[in-house]
């Protein structure tokens, strides 16, 4: 909590109380003070704290109790009675305005409830309206992930970029991804969204020197599909560890095939992978031809394109995929072979990369 709405309120009472008064924190340090001079100070108590309140050394002190607990303590100058009353008046008073601020300034761990699954669905728009949270706006999910070990936080970084704290919240899941829930406009598309990763991406690494990878997720409409846009993220950073290892920003929406992929059991694609290539493995293609394969495919299966940019001649390239025939038995210049070797290289791919076995 602001150590200065304490001291906003204590400056109001001040004049009603004659008195030195004020609040200390968990580790006996003033924080907020009648005294302004104070401030800082550390009081030596040596009495057990009890919620009924204490004296010692001179003081009367009294438990902040709200809804998150005894962080505070409110001490007055003086044990008498009337000390005790002041004590007892200014406690009451700090708790309700503590549990006020928790209330309104909460919504962040709200947010963190939502996205990590804690909270019951039917909860979540009970507790949107005690936080007057507008639960039907749009939001996406994107999930920063830090790649580097760094003195810079880069959620500090990240709170500095979005400082509108009811609109945009960015939320600590662990020591290397952090969330950012963005509210978005009806009138914003994809392509905008990509552009904000990009940015941050850009912003970190060149201001920082942070490396970064951005998953997205897909825009939703209300809190509860909060969840879903946050696990799209989660499985965009995840596929695209995978499959587009050279990419920056991964948006969950174009993921194509290589979703459905990395969904699938590893026995049902090594089992595909035997049935496509059954006169030899894949493993049988030096770097050449798989290079060569690559290229036709950025080509969109022209040969005289990918020989232009391969800088060899035509029948050099046909001679290659001849090859490929004779060892695959698909011939890479028919629509449907090509399909299903690009899927085989995915797969191949995909059980490389050591996934969870079923």
């Amino acid at each position: 909590m602001s150590n200065r709405l304490f001291q906003t309120v204590i400056h109001q009472m001040k004049d009603a109380i004659d008195k030195t008064f004020g609040v200390m924190d968990a580790n006996n340090t003033i924080i907020a003070c009648s005294e302004l001079g104070r401030i800082g100070e550390q009081l030596d108590v040596s009495t057990i704290p009890v919620a009924d309140g204490f004296t010692d050394g001179g003081y009367t002190f009294k438990p902040v109790v709200s809804s998150q607990g005894t962080d505070y303590t409110v001490f007055v100058d003086g044990d008498d009675i009337i000390s005790g009353k002041y004590a007892l008046v200014i406690a009451v008073a700090f708790a309700n305005i503590k549990n006020y601020y928790d209330e309104k300034y909460d919504r962040g761990n709200f947010i963190k409830d939502i996205i990590l699954d804690n909270i019951l669905p039917g909860d979540i728009y009970i507790k949107a309206r005690e936080l007057y949270f507008d639960s039907d706006v749009s939001r996406t999910v994107i999930i920063i992930r830090n790649l580097d070990a760094s003195d810079v936080s880069v959620y500090e970084v990240l709170q500095n970029l979005f400082p509108e704290k009811n609109k945009d919240f960015v939320i600590n899941i662990n020591e290397t991804d952090i969330a950012l829930v963005k509210e978005t406009k009806s009138d914003v598309d994809r392509k905008d969204i990509e552009n904000l990763a990009s940015s941050i991406a850009d912003t970190l690494s060149g201001e920082f020197y942070i490396h970064t990878v951005i998953g997205i997720g897909t825009t939703v409409n209300n809190l509860k599909n909060l969840a879903k846009s946050f696990k799209e993220a989660q499985t965009a950073l995840e596929v695209g560890k995978v499959f587009d290892t050279e990419k920056t920003i991964i948006s969950y929406d174009n993921l194509g095939i290589a979703r459905l992929i990395y969904q699938l059991p590893t026995t049902l694609c090594e089992t595909f992978l035997k049935e496509v290539f059954k006169r030899g493995s894949i493993e049988n293609l030096d770097q050449e031809t798989l290079f060569t394969i690559q290229r036709f495919f950025e080509n969109n299966l022209n040969v005289s394109e990918t020989s232009r940019r391969l800088f060899v001649h035509r029948n050099t390239l046909v001679y290659r995929l001849e090859k490929i025939k004779k060892i695959t038995g698909l011939d890479l210049r028919e629509f449907d072979h090509a399909i299903i070797f690009k899927i085989a290289l995915m797969v191949n791919k995909y059980l490389k990369s050591n996934p969870i076995k079923y």
